[in-house]
């Protein structure tokens, strides 16, 4: 095979959990008092970090430099109640690691989400499948789009990072395949437009998981 392993992004990758997310971040806000925002808007909110989300959606007119400390912890206790109540795999997802599964080839993810949720998602809605290696976000490692992530996982499964496929949705995905040397390959279904993603480096853009899985497996 072309690839001696697969890093997936979460989010908007093999997991459809905007909704649940958004619903979380207007709790926070409602909860302070600030604006809420559509549920379609968090398409270009969400990717970078629980912190970030709160600074795209904080007013810029916001002076309260302890109130983005407090939306973050906030969302962490509201999200623990929202995470598993919209979300899914997308459709085709299960097939898509089924197929890559039989061929044995080495699945990772890593994720801007936070650790313990990354975990719980993956443990709920993709338990049939085994991963080698699962990241969210955690204290002591850059959040992508640095690649130490891909570094360590690369160094857990023994490979190359120029021999993984890093398969995620949005432009901090393809920008942390780039610079760890990775093949970065977008997929349209997720969070952001495909021009997005070719700007920012994408090598190959899939647009079914069916059509990911013979690019993979090519």
């Amino acid at each position: 095979m072309k690839y001696s392993a697969v890093i997936f992004d979460l989010d908007g990758t093999l997991l459809d959990t905007l909704e649940d997310i958004a619903v979380s971040a207007n709790l926070v806000l409602r909860r302070f008092g600030e604006p809420e925002h559509p549920i379609e808007s968090y398409n270009t909110l969400v990717g970078d970090g629980v912190a970030m989300l709160f600074q795209r959606t904080l007013p810029a007119t916001c002076n309260d430099p302890s109130l983005l400390q407090r939306a973050t912890a906030a969302f962490q206790e509201i999200y623990a109640d929202q995470w598993h109540k919209r979300s899914k795999p997308y459709n085709g997802i299960e097939d898509l690691l089924s197929r890559l599964s039989s061929q044995r080839l080495p699945l990772a993810i890593l994720s801007n989400k936070p650790d313990h949720f990354t975990q719980l998602c993956v443990s709920h809605f993709l338990s049939r499948f085994s991963f080698a290696s699962i990241h969210g976000q955690k204290a002591g490692v850059p959040r992508k789009p640095d690649p130490a992530g891909v570094f360590n996982i690369a160094r857990e499964l023994d490979v190359r990072t120029e021999s993984i496929a890093y398969v995620g949705d949005t432009n901090t995905d393809m920008e942390t395949a780039v610079s760890a040397g990775s093949c970065a390959i977008g997929v349209s279904w997720g969070f952001r437009a495909v021009e997005e993603l070719r700007r920012c480096g994408a090598q190959e853009i899939a647009h079914t998981p069916g059509e990911l899985g013979d690019i993979l497996l090519a």
